[in-house]
């Protein structure tokens, strides 16, 4: 067991420094962030100030940059628990069919009469038919209209539940197809969070699913959960809009096919607009702020092919009207078509400020969100607690640090301090992997590491225990040192394997503050088997090649 060849020497001698290569960063935490800044600016193509300029000489370039992601707890910022109004996309999806609805009944004229929309639940498209007998025939028409649910656990169920009350036709969606809606509205609205939170360059944001319809978002870094909202609790639903009249009478309603809105920036201005988009924004796929001909803070827009077209034929036909560019429900501006627009761009002014228009172009840019949300909770945590838990944190470690050293150095003499070498490596390895892996460290995953730096010991005393009982019995130092690492491995083995299990269930199985100390905890097992089992046994073998005691006192 004391024995190493020249390559494991050396294994273990990279690993170990590569650990404390990566570790170092994070000890100029604030230099070593600044040039990250700084570097992720340039790639952006900013120019760089002569401070900023000294800031990126202020760390090596052949030093690792990688850091440990500070949590939300640590390093503040805000905390958001938004639920999802999944049941306005059935709204949404409904009225989007009532003009293949109407098509296909007007069709049957004839036999069915006249059909007009009458109001009801949202969840609810409903028909009015002149001629009830002819709603056997309604309902068969729109039994066709059905398609399968896009499901794999709903397989061979159609989407539509249609119904009849009287001479009035009932058309909602089946409890398979919302079901499925649901989950897909979910998985749509944590991308689209997760785009525009990226879009602001922050680090290691949360964001995961909670409950059936519930989002947590912690973002460390930004200013305040008000400013958090702003940037996700937006729909951002763009559409242009054929233009009917502009009025200054709020009260008026628009019709069935027709919609009054606001006009964003005017007073007393508004629109009467078609109800149905000529193109929608999920046709865009880019948006940038920029400046008009007149220097003005503007968004300049791309559509991709389809949209291009659509906008394109759009524009030819209505060249000399009004159309009006929606962000929702409120009209942006509402330019004349003076000629036609085909090459699948086009710019969004509307006085804006450099802000506003920045924050348009990445809301435009991320996706609208499916559905509204409304916030349940709300958290802004200051920087200043944030340092107060580093510093609780710091003061914890060194005090668990200073204790266990003093106690093995005291309890095993010689071996101890071989021990205390191999548990100051751990700790660095820990940073290291954590920096590697880009993982978040949580003020839970502090306690993790203190944890860790207890248990690192325990192998090392398992084993130094073990060659205490072998010298009893008048074994050789070499033998009794051999016999101890092979009679303590198996223990050393199972204990710690049966924590790690532990700490993977608890990663798999936990969410938030109980992921964060599951991942130190999990990391910490790893390195401390690693310094127990290699580390200390080449401490003991260099030392013993070099001396070759004939006694040892453990």
């Amino acid at each position: 067991m004391l024995q190493f060849s020249l390559w494991q020497k050396l294994l273990i001698m990279i690993i170990c420094i590569v650990g404390v290569l990566f570790s170092i960063p994070n000890v100029f935490y604030n230099r070593v962030e600044n040039k990250n800044d700084i570097l992720n600016a340039i790639s952006k193509g900013q120019e760089l100030s002569p401070s900023e300029l000294e800031k990126l000489r202020a760390w090596p370039a052949f030093l690792p940059s990688t850091l440990v992601n500070l949590g939300l707890d640590l390093r503040g910022g805000a905390h958001l628990l938004a639920e999802v109004r999944v049941e306005e996309v059935y709204s949404q999806r409904l009225d989007a069919m009532w003009q293949e609805v109407r098509d296909v009944l007007r069709a049957e004229r004839d036999e069915i009469g006249t059909i007009r929309r009458q109001d009801g639940r949202s969840d609810q498209l409903r028909v009015r038919i002149s001629e009830i007998s002819g709603m056997p025939r309604a309902i068969e028409l729109i039994e066709d209209l059905a398609r399968p649910v896009s499901s794999l656990s709903s397989i061979g169920k159609k989407n539509l539940k249609i119904s009849s009350d009287q001479n009035i036709l009932i058309i909602e969606f089946s409890d398979a197809e919302k079901l499925a809606l649901n989950e897909r509205t979910m998985q749509q609205s944590l991308e689209i969070i997760r785009r525009r939170v990226d879009e602001v360059g922050t680090r290691e944001p949360t964001i995961q699913k909670q409950g059936e319809r519930r989002i947590l978002i912690q973002v460390p870094g930004i200013g305040s959960a008000s400013e958090l909202k702003t940037l996700i609790g937006t729909t951002a639903k763009l559409g242009f809009y054929p233009v009917i009249k502009q009025t200054s009478n709020s009260e008026e309603q628009g019709s069935g096919r027709t919609q009054t809105l606001p006009a964003k920036n005017e007073t007393d201005i508004f629109y009467v607009l078609e109800r149905s988009a000529a193109v929608t924004g999920e046709e865009l796929v880019d948006a940038q702020p920029t400046f008009d001909q007149n220097g003005q803070p503007a968004v300049s827009f791309r559509f991709n092919p389809g949209g291009a077209r659509k906008f394109g034929n759009y524009t030819a036909n209505n060249v000399g009207a009004l159309f009006a560019i929606v962000l929702d429900d409120e009209v942006i501006s509402a330019p004349q078509i003076r000629e036609a627009i085909t090459g699948g761009s086009g710019q969004i002014t509307g006085n804006f400020s450099v802000e506003e228009s920045s924050e348009l172009s990445i809301l435009l840019r991320a996706g609208a969100l499916p559905a509204p949300m409304q916030f349940e909770e709300e958290r802004t945590i200051g920087p200043e607690l944030g340092q107060d838990s580093i510093d609780a944190g710091k003061i914890a470690c060194i005090v668990a640090f200073a204790a266990i050293l003093v106690f093995m150095f005291l309890s095993y003499g010689l071996f101890g301090i071989f021990a205390n070498i191999a548990l100051i490596i751990n700790v660095t390895l820990i940073f290291g992997l954590l920096s590697i892996i880009g993982a978040t460290l949580t003020l839970p995953g502090i306690a993790g590491i203190v944890l860790t730096i207890g248990m690192a010991v325990d192998a090392n005393v398992l084993v130094f225990e073990r060659i205490k009982e072998e010298l009893k019995v008048a074994k050789s130092p070499y033998r009794a040192i051999e016999l101890g690492y092979e009679r303590a491995f198996s223990a050393i083995l199972d204990a710690n394997i049966t924590t790690f299990i532990a700490a993977l269930i608890l990663f798999l199985m936990g969410s938030g503050p109980v992921r964060g100390f599951s991942i130190t905890l999990g990391l910490g097992i790893i390195t401390s088997v690693f310094t127990a089992i290699y580390v200390t046994r080449l401490l003991l073998a260099i030392w013993f090649d070099r001396t070759r005691p004939k006694t040892i006192i453990v």
